[in-house]
């Protein structure tokens, strides 16, 4: 019988089936990349607000303390948006008419709050408590990034699963002194996971289950 393929396609045939493995490979790789990537998580774009509010100058410069303005950060689940009110108790002294705090000084004058483009925003389908946080030491920095020397914010994760998990399975790396949780200047030091250890218990932090689902799955 007649051979209709030469040898050497076998050859082919075999770098066929390796080139298309690789570029399936290649191409589930580019979409892994993408889909963690700024372009799709929005961390760290600068997310653009009806006030340009710095907390570079607010926090760093000034020395305000996060509790100021998200009063609610340590007693409920949500962190807690500054009212009006709370600006206009500065600016109502000072820079009475810079342009850039007409929406401040209309929305007082009017008493339509300011519609703040949120910057950290979870899935219905995951349970998310600051309180919680807070109170077993896991510092404003932790989660937000260097707020501090931010004019504007940006998320500073990606708040992927994978991100959170790895702070549940291993707290002791992350938390420290409930009287430090607001010091935006706060560094860890050399001997975190020591400290880490001894807070976790000091805490109750129930590593054990940190990672089961209904921890964040409701």
């Amino acid at each position: 019988m007649a051979q209709i393929f030469h040898p050497s396609m076998n050859t082919v045939a075999k770098a066929s089936i390796f080139g298309f493995l690789f570029v399936v490979a290649a191409l589930a790789w580019a979409i892994a990349g993408i889909d963690a990537s700024p372009y799709n998580t929005e961390a760290f774009v600068a997310r653009n607000q009806p006030v340009p509010f710095s907390h570079e100058h607010h926090v760093s410069g000034l020395g305000i303390d996060c509790r100021f303005c998200h009063a609610t950060v340590e007693e409920s689940s949500f962190a807690g948006m500054p009212s009006t009110k709370t600006c206009m108790t500065c600016h109502s002294k000072m820079w009475t008419n810079a342009a850039m705090l007409e929406p401040v000084r209309e929305s007082w004058a009017t008493g339509t709050p300011i519609q703040w483009n949120r910057v950290y925003h979870l899935p219905g389908y995951v349970y998310f408590n600051h309180s919680i946080h807070v109170n077993k030491g896991v510092g404003c920095t932790t989660c937000h990034g260097p707020i501090d020397r931010m004019p504007l914010v940006w998320r500073a994760a990606s708040l992927r699963m994978q991100w959170c998990v790895e702070c549940h399975r291993q707290p002791q790396k992350y938390v420290r002194p409930r009287e430090r949780v607001f010091d935006v200047t706060w560094v860890a030091p050399k001997n975190q996971e020591d400290l880490g250890r001894e807070l976790v218990k000091e805490y109750d932090i129930p590593v054990k289950r940190m990672t089961d689902c209904y921890v964040c799955h409701r």
